[in-house]
Parts: structure tokens; C-alpha cells; sequence
């Protein structure tokens, strides 16, 4: 078993670094980006993975998205991606939008290394997922998914790990998409919800199972048409649209943190205990969809 403070301590590391150094990594920060983007590399690699990476081009500017991978043994060539974006709305911290994103990633490889599993898992961190490029080809998610349905790869699907950090046991505290989803859900903003699209449906279920299988923390499901607000808005929407099954982890963003894309965004506001146990649930995700041995 994994020691949990060391995972807490893991977390708030790359929060800190990311929101609270750092700082805004906004798209036209190239050298905050650059740092961001040495950080998740040099993580990597420090865990003992091959780093790689895919450069594009935007507007006469350098952007690139960080991954690796641990290799399948028995079905290598299909995969399953988990991503997190790294930049931010200019202007604000980052820490839950999504340093807290890409902390859980890390912290996942981390846990998982060494794994021996029959599909080859992916560790993506993506960079240019915020405005203006948010629903562009532009996008990290957009030009790495694009990528795979190029190639032609088994894609067993994608789960995206978007603001996993912000929780409150407040009554009230969280907001809803459509008013009488209010009658479903917790109005207390203290669980994290796996979101997917109707097409996805079955994959979310399969992630949601093996997820609570590693934690206790209250986890709530949403499937729904990608027109209602709020379902498609990060990374998973650029797998959906290359036709690929996709999940978003999600403490659902501006329906419950205060802060979303402002610049009281900081690493103080976020529950780490809880990211904690998010983290231990996407372990036993992926170990179950990728086929642990």
C-alpha cells in the first residue's frame, strides 16, 4: 500500500509550484508554459518514465504537450489515455484550473509505475486548453486526439482529470447545469462527478465502479447530451469529437468553487485530503480498465 501523506504531500508540491511560483500560465506566457512544462517532465522522469513530447505551432508560437506511458503486455497497441491540462486562464493562479488537474496525474503515474497491465496506459499532460483556443484545433487535447485517430489507434477510451481539488461541506454549495438536477444530487459541494456524453455511457459506468472500489469519498455519475452547459468543457470533448469514449473527473468547476478562473484561485482553497482520495480512486480506475496483472 501507498502511504497517503505521501501522497497529500505530492499534491500540494505540484499546486504550489504550479499556482503558487508560477503562477498565471496563460497563452501568450510561453516562458511560464515552458516551466509548467519542464515541471511535469522533470516529475516524470524522476519516477522513472521515458518523457516525450508533441510540439506544435500557434500563431508563430511554441506550445507542446508532455506524456508517457507504461506499456502493455498483452495488448499493447490499444490504450487508455489519462490527461489533465496545464495552462490557465491569463491572469489567474491555476490551483484548482488545474494545477490540481495535473497533480493528480502525476501522482497517479507515480503510484502506478511499475504496473503490469494488458493495455498500454498514457499519462498526457496537454497544454492550450483555455480561451481563446477552447473548442479549436488549437487545443493540446485537439492535436494529441487527433493524433491517435490518424494513426489509427485502439483507443480504450480517455478519462480527463479537470479541477479535482475544491470541495465544501457548505449546505447550498453547489450549484446545478438544469435546476431539478438539484432533486438527484447533493446540494452540499462535497463529492467529485464523472461526467460523460450519451456515447460514452458504458465507459463511465466501467470507470465508476472501479472507482469507488478505491475510495470512500461520495462519487456521483452524469451522463448527458454535450449541449447542456458545462459537460463538454475541457479535454475529453476533443476525444468525443475523434469519436472516442471520454470521462471527465470533475469537482464541477464554477457550480460549486467561487474562485473559478479568477485570481483567488490558490493553492490554500483546496481540500487535499479529498484530492487525496481522488487519486485513489483513478488508481483503481485505471488498474481495472487497463487490465492490472
Amino acid at each position: 500500500m501507498h502511504n497517503v501523506p505521501d501522497i497529500l504531500n505530492n499534491l500540494k508540491k505540484t499546486v504550489q509550484y504550479l499556482a503558487g511560483e508560477i503562477g498565471s500560465r496563460g497563452y501568450l506566457q510561453t516562458e511560464a508554459l515552458s516551466k509548467a512544462s519542464e515541471y511535469i517532465r522533470d516529475e516524470f522522469s524522476s519516477y522513472g518514465y521515458a518523457v516525450l513530447e508533441q510540439p506544435y505551432e500557434v500563431e508563430g508560437r511554441a506550445y507542446r504537450n508532455i506524456y508517457t506511458e507504461i506499456k502493455g503486455s498483452r495488448q499493447p497497441e490499444k490504450i487508455l489515455v489519462v490527461g489533465a491540462h496545464y495552462d490557465t486562464v491569463t491572469g489567474t493562479p491555476g490551483a484548482d484550473d488545474n494545477a490540481s488537474g495535473i497533480a493528480g496525474l502525476l501522482e497517479l503515474s507515480r503510484l502506478l509505475k511499475g504496473m503490469s497491465s494488458a493495455l498500454t496506459v498514457q499519462f498526457v499532460a496537454f497544454t492550450l486548453e483555455e480561451p481563446p483556443f477552447f473548442r479549436s484545433s488549437f487545443m493540446g487535447s485537439q492535436r494529441y486526439a487527433q493524433s491517435l485517430k490518424q494513426k489509427g489507434t485502439d483507443v480504450e477510451g480517455m478519462i480527463c482529470l479537470e479541477m479535482i481539488g475544491y470541495f465544501t461541506d457548505e449546505p447550498e454549495s453547489q450549484l446545478f447545469p438544469l435546476p431539478f438536477l438539484r432533486w438527484k444530487y447533493p446540494t452540499k459541494g462535497n463529492f467529485i462527478t464523472l461526467v460523460s456524453n450519451i456515447h460514452s455511457k458504458h465507459f463511465l459506468k466501467r470507470v465508476k465502479d472501479a472507482f469507488q472500489k478505491g475510495t470512500d469519498l461520495r462519487t456521483e455519475s452524469f451522463s448527458s447530451p454535450s449541449f447542456v452547459i458545462g459537460t463538454d468543457f475541457s479535454d475529453h470533448r476533443s476525444f468525443w469529437k475523434s469519436g472516442y469514449d471520454a470521462v471527465m473527473v470533475t469537482d464541477t468547476a464554477f457550480f460549486r468553487n467561487p474562485q473559478y478562473h479568477g485570481i483567488g484561485d490558490v493553492p490554500e482553497i483546496l481540500d487535499y485530503e479529498r484530492m487525496a482520495e481522488v487519486v485513489l480512486g483513478l488508481r483503481s480506475a485505471v488498474e481495472e480498465l487497463a487490465g492490472k496483472s
